[in-house]
């Protein structure tokens, strides 16, 4: 069986929706929970990289010593054993940071529901998705500057590095492209998730946003699974 190495750093994150996908492709989950204190495991034995969203920023390394253990996994991975890559939020920001980019906060940030733009390119990572799609957002830094060699293959109004890749075989997203509707319940049973939401939105803020994602799911979830399927396809891992 094939294994997805996935590194999470909190409790409430998962690969929500994609652990379907997960399942059907046949990917044994080994869920490393850094904010725990576990360590990366050796490489050599996993198929996929899954990285998550996160409280954290990617400079935080002082605060969060475990950082630097796990952009050097990343940076391996990525760089020096060219295997597939999927990061979220964080893990699109710490792809960016552990391959020489640049990642600062925004002015505005987005949470909720935003479109994204994703032009037309011959990356096969994106085949298909040429066009605006919704999605959910959740974040205050971003992407300033990509890495030397990445390619930015979608954008928002606020935030230009939406999308980023690395040749044809890292893909993340700033967006939580795993967000369906079993996250959005977590995130909403979470203790204070909802009031950090409406102190950035405003009150009954968090309601509105539920309603848009419930509303635009069939889309958010279709283009989330066009970027694995498109990921797991490009590299092999599912024929």
């Amino acid at each position: 069986m094939k294994s997805v190495l996935i590194l999470q750093h909190v409790d409430r994150d998962s690969p929500g929706k994609y652990l379907e996908s997960f399942a059907r492709d046949g990917f044994e989950p080994t869920i490393v929970r850094l904010w725990a204190g576990q360590e990366v495991p050796h490489l050599a034995s996993h198929d996929l990289m899954f990285v998550l969203g996160g409280p954290q920023d990617v400079w935080e390394e002082d605060k969060y010593p475990w950082l630097r253990m796990e952009k050097q996994a990343i940076r391996e991975w990525v760089s020096e054993r060219a295997k597939p890559y999927f990061g979220v939020c964080l893990g699109h920001q710490l792809l960016a940071s552990s391959l020489g980019g640049k990642v600062g906060l925004s002015d505005v940030g987005e949470h909720g529901v935003f479109n994204i733009d994703i032009p037309h390119h011959p990356n096969p990572l994106v085949a298909g998705l040429s066009q605006r799609h919704k999605v959910v957002q959740w974040h205050m830094a971003e992407v300033s500057d990509a890495p030397p060699g990445a390619q930015i293959l979608g954008s928002s109004e606020v935030s230009p590095i939406q999308v980023l890749a690395v040749g044809e075989h890292a893909l993340s997203t700033q967006f939580h492209s795993e967000c369906g509707a079993q996250s959005l319940m977590a995130w909403t049973q979470t203790p204070g998730y909802i009031d950090l939401f409406e102190a950035r939105k405003g009150k009954g803020s968090y309601e509105k946003f539920l309603r848009q994602a419930y509303a635009a799911m069939s889309e958010i979830n279709a283009t989330s699974e066009r970027l694995y399927d498109n990921l797991v396809s490009a590299t092999k891992l599912v024929v």
